[in-house]
């Protein structure tokens, strides 16, 4: 008789200080954290207090005085109970601030999303800047059940990368109802069997929030060869020490002698290693079947069907997800370009050489697949110098990957608010760069075969090559119509400061609405100033209306960027700030077309370079009492402005941008 293969195991290793309580009822409790003793836990951030009164009894943090639901060692985070901020018909508006200041833990973006669920909306600030927030809308008619919260009961966005503390104000929208706003443990809102937001608003007091612990090697002079410095996943300058258990070894490595070898028989080896390459088997067809699931998905074959209408539309419009693993490094954090709202974009090299870049989606409306499939083929037949090329998409994961062609010299918004000492942006390439990005908005709205708005114009969508001509980048939030239609009703999506407080009000989204967020653009090209700013007081703090005011208020020069007032000749700033106030011009219907507004901007240009030998420097104005006016007229209107913070009235029929100096 053969004896069977036999393993040998050591029994499981304690993950606690000897001699110290290793669990709280079903939670374990791994040192560094410990309960009892001083010896039992690496300090007093660390303690754990276990409440006996429940049954089974509950572990809690003593320090933040927060239930503790898991603790992970390899991953460094801690799975908590985090109180909801709610807002009910009896107080509308609630506010609550949130501080791990002074402990060696942090909100995870990665972990976490931020959630609004019920009737109302909600931000998440730090230190009154808003980092992160969304409104939900109320429909009583649906039942508000599910897994997914795009606008309709509920919603959610994302976080910065660590947080040590925010605060979150919720205000609810309609009388009688109730509207929560609270971090989330992705994981565990995406595994709630049943969604239910209006419930879970007026209800749900407690969700999982996980918070990342950090160390340093003076905490664990023992693991000795055994640990490595680590950045955190997150991307931000934090870095934490880690100690690990070898490859083959169980346990927990922050104690002495926490780690225990597993030792195996020879017949035990190979069974092992037969098992492993059947799994690889097993895994790999598994793999193909996921992929080919996906392609069909996502709407694969519609893509097929659209491509082979035209084959030349472009050099290439699918991509297979393991040359994009490749072109990427498998999606290596090293190769991120950027995070944002819609995803995440790395850079990669294809094996022809080409520089992409490659956008990967966190979420993706199955219900708007199709018409996701046939943006792809518009889009990638978009030909504009100053647009950036579509390449193609990847269909095989979960979401589509959007791959784009590479532009080196980063975004607009860097290259004013960061601007090189070496090599700031003059008054003639902001000039060039408004010019670029008017044509460019002008050839979407109207030049190509079906209108597209961008719907997220604003300085860190504009890209500059090394030639520094402006690329109109991210159609995450883009959409197509049809030739007859004259406006878009959607949930409202845009960035804060930018977005058309017309379309905000309405959900009504036009071509004009373009025109206003790039009417922001203009400002911040004017001034240098970002379009939001937490420095400026009030209604002020919204670039668009700062600016309005300053020129009702005969402040406008004092706005300006000095070197634009260096560089730029008097008639050019009028007349850019003359079009940049007909675009932001709370009247959609009043604002100029893109293609009036690239036109307009193209003649600057041209006598810009015909006056290039004779500049009238704008500091030698004759600032003086008799300074002489430039009427800045877009008609008789009155319009109430609409930003973030409140709103003003205000009323123009022929004003002078500039009346007189002090």
């Amino acid at each position: 008789m053969i004896a069977p293969p036999s393993i040998a195991v050591a029994a499981a290793p304690s993950l606690a200080q000897p001699g110290c309580q290793a669990f709280c009822g079903n939670v374990s409790i791994p040192y560094p954290f410990g309960i009892g003793s001083n010896n039992c836990y690496l300090d007093h951030n660390y303690t754990i207090t276990c409440d006996q009164s429940f049954n089974p009894p509950k572990p809690y943090l003593t320090s933040l005085r927060l239930e503790v639901l898991a603790v992970s060692l390899t991953n460094q985070k801690i799975t908590i109970n985090n109180p909801v901020v709610k807002g009910c018909g009896n107080s509308p508006s609630v506010g609550t601030s949130k501080s791990l200041e002074g402990t060696p833990f942090v909100f995870s973006g990665r972990y976490n999303k931020f959630m609004v669920s019920g009737c109302g909306n909600a931000t998440l600030d730090l230190d009154g800047i808003v980092m992160a927030g969304c409104s939900s809308r109320c429909n009583h008619d649906s039942a508000g059940q599910g897994k997914g919260c795009f606008g309709i009961n509920c919603c959610e966005t994302t976080t910065p990368f660590v947080l040590d503390r925010y605060n979150v104000s919720v205000t609810v929208s309609t009388q009688g109802d109730c509207v929560s706003g609270f971090l989330v443990d992705k994981n565990w809102i995406e595994e709630y069997s049943i969604f239910d937001s209006r419930y879970f608003a007026e209800n749900i007091g407690l969700v999982p929030v996980v918070l990342r612990w950090t160390l340093q090697k003076v905490d664990f002079p023992s693991c000795i060869g055994n640990y490595t410095t680590l950045p955190f996943p997150e991307n931000t300058l934090i870095t934490t020490w880690s100690c690990q258990c070898r490859w083959n070894e169980d346990g927990n490595p922050y104690l002495a002698n926490g780690c225990q070898g597993v030792g195996i028989s020879t017949g035990a080896l190979f069974l092992i290693i037969g098992i492993f390459w059947l799994y690889k088997i097993v895994l790999r067809i598994k793999n193909k079947k996921r992929k080919e699931k996906f392609f069909k998905r996502n709407g694969g074959l519609l893509l097929q069907q659209q491509t082979s209408v035209d084959q030349g539309s472009s050099d290439k419009t699918h991509f297979s997800a393991k040359e994009l693993e490749k072109a990427t490094d498998n999606f290596n954090e090293n190769r991120i370009l950027g995070r944002g709202g819609q995803g995440t974009v790395y850079k990669g090299m294809l094996t022809d050489g080409r520089i992409v870049a490659v956008k990967k989606s966190k979420i993706v409306d199955k219900s708007q697949l199709e018409q996701f499939i046939n943006e792809v083929v518009i889009l990638s037949q978009l030909n504009h110098r100053n647009v950036v090329k579509l390449l193609g998409c990847c269909l095989e994961t979960e979401v589509p990957l959007l791959v784009y062609e590479f532009i080196s010299n980063g975004t607009l918004f860097k290259h004013i608010h960061d601007q090189s000492k070496e090599f700031p942006l003059s008054w003639e390439m902001r000039l060039r760069i408004a010019t670029d990005v008017a044509g460019a908005l002008a050839y979407l709205h109207s030049s190509t075969s079906i209108p597209i708005y961008h719907r997220d114009i604003k300085s860190t969508n504009i890209l500059l090559d090394d030639k520094y001509r402006a690329k109109v980048a991210d159609f995450g939030t883009s959409r197509s119509i049809a030739i007859d239609q004259t406006h878009l009703t959607t949930l409202v999506k845009g960035t804060f400061g930018y977005v058309d407080p017309e379309y905000f009000q309405s959900s009504q989204f036009t071509e004009k609405s373009d025109v206003y967020s790039f009417g922001v653009v203009l400002v911040e090209l004017l001034t240098g100033k970002k379009p939001i700013s937490m420095t400026r007081t009030g209604e002020q703090r919204s670039l668009a209306t700062h600016f309005l005011l300053s020129e009702e208020e005969n402040r406008l020069f004092e706005i300006f960027d000095p070197r634009v007032l260096n560089e730029g000749t008097k008639e050019e700033l009028m007349a850019v700030a003359n079009l940049a106030r007909r675009c932001l011009n709370l009247s959609g219907k009043n604002r100029p077309t893109m293609k009036e507004v690239a036109s307009e901007l193209e003649g600057i240009g041209m006598s810009n370079k015909k006056s290039s030998t004779v500049q009238t420097n704008f500091q030698e104005l004759g600032c003086t009492s008799g300074a002489e006016s430039v009427v800045l007229s877009y008609g008789n209107s009155t319009s109430m402005e609409l930003n973030l913070y409140s709103s003003t009235t205000s009323s123009s029929d022929g004003q002078p941008l500039l009346r007189n100096c002090v």
